[in-house]
């Protein structure tokens, strides 16, 4: 496939999947495997294209970042307990994510991990949608700390491929009580100190290959696939909020029981 196509296509599932509760990690594996390219190819192009996705977030939430740091210099108590929170729930992820890398890296080769995750994955929020009372909506600044630490560890499930870092982190916020919305946002701050804390180790990791033009990948693929999954994310988390307000998560939960399903069966007999 040519590798323009490649980029473009993988920019597309990035954006697509990355803050939808379906595992992008676990999409971009079994693309490679519906796709035929070779993903240690684009390993780092993998990477890079998570930096344009967290500044989707920055962007369209920049009116909340800019209120809570104007907000947290002045000592207001909400702004402050909003970083808090985000910070609070980004530690047991940081920490897990540094003391078992190299287990997570076999997995993250095994797209029947992938499959199993995404099924089972898919069930568990439908579970979690048919049993859990709905609460008001809050702003995150008024989240009990609890709470937080509480969707930190759930994210912490999220090291496995398929299970899908946005899904863990709001199944957690819901089975705490919390209202979709607020589950829903809390998950989008959260990927930001989370995903730019992986993306620049992994881009630290990856210093020799970057400095010599990544790899078999060029800049101009991974310039294409950033444009791309930047403005993909945009329309995803602007869509997102109002839709799962309204709906709810089990279409997700469908989606990834029949893909799950899918490529798993495609795996086994292909």
């Amino acid at each position: 496939m040519d590798t323009i196509i490649t980029a473009i296509l993988l920019g597309i599932v990035e954006g697509l999947t990355e803050f939808l509760p379906v595992s992008s990690t676990g999409h971009l594996i079994l693309a490679s495997e519906l796709f035929g390219y070779d993903a240690k190819t684009w390993e780092v192009f993998n990477v890079v294209i998570q930096l344009p996705a967290v500044m989707a977030v920055v962007v369209l939430y920049w009116r909340t970042f800019a209120t809570v740091t104007v907000g947290a210099l002045r000592g207001s108590r909400e702004s402050i307990a909003f970083i808090r929170n985000v910070l609070a729930a980004f530690v047991p992820a940081a920490i897990v994510g540094v003391l078992f890398k190299s287990r997570i890296d076999l997995l993250l080769e095994n797209p029947m991990v992938v499959c199993v995750a995404l099924i089972v994955g898919g069930f568990v929020i439908i579970v979690v949608e048919r049993l859990v009372r709905h609460q008001d909506y809050r702003p995150v600044g008024r989240m009990p700390l609890g709470q937080a630490i509480g969707i930190g560890m759930m994210q912490c499930i999220a090291v496995i491929p398929g299970i899908s870092r946005s899904g863990a982190t709001i199944m957690g916020a819901l089975t705490l009580g919390e209202n979709r919305r607020t589950a829903a946002e809390f998950s989008f701050f959260l990927a930001v100190p989370t995903m730019l804390g992986a993306t620049v180790k992994q881009l630290w990791d990856h210093r020799h290959e970057l400095a010599v033009g990544a790899g078999q990948v060029g800049w101009q693929e991974i310039a294409i696939g950033s444009v791309v999954s930047f403005v993909v994310s945009l329309i995803v988390i602007r869509f997102f909020i109002d839709y799962v307000s309204r709906q709810g998560f089990t279409p997700f939960a469908v989606y990834r029981i029949v893909l799950g399903s899918a490529v798993l069966a495609w795996l086994l007999w292909a």
